[in-house]
């Protein structure tokens, strides 16, 4: 599937300013005036200026939240958002409840007490990260991410994305049986996605500090439904059902 772009000149606006750049000014400025959240239950809330909100903005991290305070502006940072600043870029801080500077390794446990598949769905959201796209939740959709090109302003999801772990010991059992295939992959062709799975590989390394993310691997896989209009001539495809790739970004 092609990337859909809202409007005309967007796709050449994105390429004269890549999400590698806005995040490496965002992180620049975190570092700069050593931003610091303050843990919230399920996500991490973070007091910034204006120029700050810009750059979460258009970087994609935390969504603004209204709050009778007109003269402070805040961002509500989902659990993998800010394990990704704090342990991957390395540019904020959380303060846990008691006031104190939470490592990475107690976030990393806390996040864990609240979210059983964070090690997962952590890995999964740092490695599209990594790539560069642009990683929001696929709540609405039934899938744990939806990723971009570039900002969702500019262009619409390509992906809905499905954070798996290798193996039968799978913690979210989803896709085990092929109607959770079918159904998944009919609901992201109605609204235009493609159905990514990226399944992750602990290699019997546990899960006990982020240090065991280093050893994690992942496998990407597209998953399609096989259209026989489109495949009349193709005498060597599938009967029927769905068809699966391996995707590299």
């Amino acid at each position: 599937m092609m990337p859909r772009w809202k409007g005309k000149g967007l796709q050449a606006k994105a390429n004269a300013d890549p999400m590698s750049k806005i995040v490496s000014q965002l992180q620049s400025s975190l570092i700069q005036f050593e931003t610091r959240g303050l843990l919230s239950s399920c996500s991490v809330l973070v007091e910034v200026d204006a120029e700050l909100a810009d750059l979460l903005n258009r970087s994609c991290f935390g969504r603004p939240r209204i709050t009778a305070q007109e003269d402070k502006q805040w961002f509500q940072l989902d659990m993998e958002e800010a394990f990704y600043l704090c342990f991957s870029l390395k540019c904020l801080k959380v303060i846990g409840e008691d006031g104190s500077i939470k490592s990475n390794e107690e976030l990393w446990d806390y996040f864990k007490s609240k979210k059983l598949v964070f090690p997962v769905s952590y890995k999964v959201y740092s490695h599209l990260r990594h790539k560069n796209w642009v990683v929001r939740s696929g709540l609405q959709y039934g899938v744990d991410f939806v990723a971009y090109r570039h900002h969702p302003a500019l262009v619409h999801s390509e992906y809905a994305v499905l954070a798996l772990s290798e193996g039968d010991n799978d913690l979210n059992g989803r896709l085990r049986v092929w109607s959770d295939v079918h159904c998944t992959v009919r609901l992201c062709g109605s609204v235009a996605k493609t159905l990514l799975t990226v399944i992750v590989n602990s290699n019997n390394q546990g899960a006990n500090s982020p240090s065991c993310l280093e050893h994690y691997t992942v496998e990407q896989r597209t998953i399609t439904r096989w259209n026989p209009e489109r495949s009349r001539e193709d005498q060597t495809g599938p009967k029927n059902g769905t068809k699966k790739g391996v995707t590299r970004f």
